[in-house]
């Protein structure tokens, strides 16, 4: 999903937003592609939010944002995935990541049901304090996401390969002097951590002992090509 200028016409029936829960609410570039999307009248819009099993208030969030701009969301559901949140522990046991990938297909056939049949529901949601909590920590920290790279840092494992430059989506890396410069736009996404091919990156004091987290069935050709669309 690049960054759009311009305003963004989507000819279709059914239109899909997926997207990971970022600090329990919506990402910047999903904010700012809403913004700029325009869909015709009647079309079908529905949304899944990959989340680390609390998705707050992000889909609320999404469903009144989109109707500011007249897209009623017709359908938004939550599907729960392992956390790549490193700096707070990462994923877990092996088991657990299996138990969930197990029952996102599940939910995800169930969810792929439900659009196919044009199904209106209300929006998932977590819990009333949940909902309070959590968005009341995504808006003080909104503004400061961008900045949060300052933790990053590559320990002496770096060999310059400059995969961590290439996979980042917001372009937010350079390499400097062999190694890498974070310049201050960052999402929060953890690509260049989660995919150094040497476990060089590191974000804060405690990551340098968490295993780092990659779906099974996406590969870093897959995450490289993305990133290359994501910058459009």
């Amino acid at each position: 999903m690049p960054y759009p200028s311009k305003a963004l016409t989507i000819q279709a029936d059914r239109v899909g937003i997926i997207f990971p829960a970022h600090i329990w609410g919506l990402p910047r570039r999903v904010i700012q592609f809403i913004n700029h999307m325009k869909v015709n009248a009647g079309t079908y819009l529905f949304a899944l939010a990959v989340n680390a099993g609390q998705p707050a208030a992000t889909l609320l969030q999404l469903k009144i944002l989109m109707s500011k701009r007249a897209m009623p969301l017709s359908l938004g559901r939550s599907v729960a995935m392992p956390s790549n949140y490193i700096p707070w522990g990462g994923p877990g046991p092996i088991k657990v990541q299996q138990r969930l990938y197990k029952e996102a297909r599940k939910e995800i056939k169930t969810i792929a049901g439900s659009i196919r049949r044009g199904e209106h529901n209300k929006v998932d949601r977590g819990p009333l304090w949940q909902n309070i909590l959590f968005s009341a920590i995504y808006k003080m920290t909104f503004r400061q996401v961008r900045k949060m790279d300052r933790k990053f840092w590559a320990d002496e494992k770096c060999d310059d390969c400059a995969i961590c430059a290439r996979v980042c989506p917001a372009a937010n890396i350079r390499m400097v002097d062999e190694k890498p410069a974070w310049l201050h736009r960052c999402e929060q996404c953890l690509a260049c951590l989660q995919w150094c091919p040497q476990e060089a990156i590191q974000y804060g004091k405690n990551t340098i002992r968490y295993p780092r987290y990659h779906h099974p069935e996406i590969i870093l050709d897959d995450m490289l090509e993305q990133a290359k669309v994501k910058r459009g």
